[in-house]
């Protein structure tokens, strides 16, 4: 189980497809599977919120630093306006967390306004949607494919070649007139 819950420790996603499949070659069930990675989740939220609350203290002195928590702010803002809100809600956060990584969601929870347990618990809530996602893809894919390395590569692939992919076709059928 420790080498399943270090694969998940793996940032930005890479780890999921091995772990999961780890996982199921060791007969770990997969509610197990899952709370090792909800596991992970909580390890880098303790890892990571100290690292975010220094540079939260650094951008108040270091110019650099507060403009780029500035930027994120009239980021998030112009993003809340054009799916129709006011600021950045929960639902927003927790799709962050889902398209990027749990850091990224808990440092724009941290830019909404949202606390720790609050700010963590939204990114988590978006990365374990996103660990079904491509846990249950990984599996899937698996018993059609029956080799683990391939169903690793392949998975990958998708994971690195999807968002470029959905980017572009929201920028051609939804461009500005």
């Amino acid at each position: 189980m420790l080498s399943v819950l270090l694969l998940f420790l793996i940032p930005v996603g890479g780890g999921i497809p091995a772990g999961v499949l780890l996982a199921r070659t060791n007969g770990i069930p997969w509610p197990v599977t899952t709370g090792l990675y909800f596991l992970s989740d909580v390890i880098l939220a303790v890892l990571f919120e100290p690292v975010l609350r220094v540079l939260a203290a650094i951008s108040r002195r270091v110019t650099v630093l507060a403009r780029f928590s500035a930027a994120m702010s009239r980021s998030m803002e112009r993003t809340a306006a054009h799916y129709g809100g006011t600021g950045a809600g929960p639902f927003m956060l927790i799709m962050i967390a889902f398209g990027v990584d749990p850091m990224t969601g808990r440092a724009a929870a941290y830019v909404a306004g949202h606390g720790v347990i609050v700010g963590w618990a939204i990114a988590i809530a978006g990365d374990m949607l996103y660990f079904g996602v491509i846990a249950f893809m990984t599996l899937q894919l698996n018993t059609v494919v029956e080799d683990q390395n391939v169903t690793m590569l392949i998975v990958l692939g998708v994971m690195i070649v999807a968002p470029i992919v959905v980017r572009r076709i929201k920028n051609y059928w939804f461009r500005a007139p």
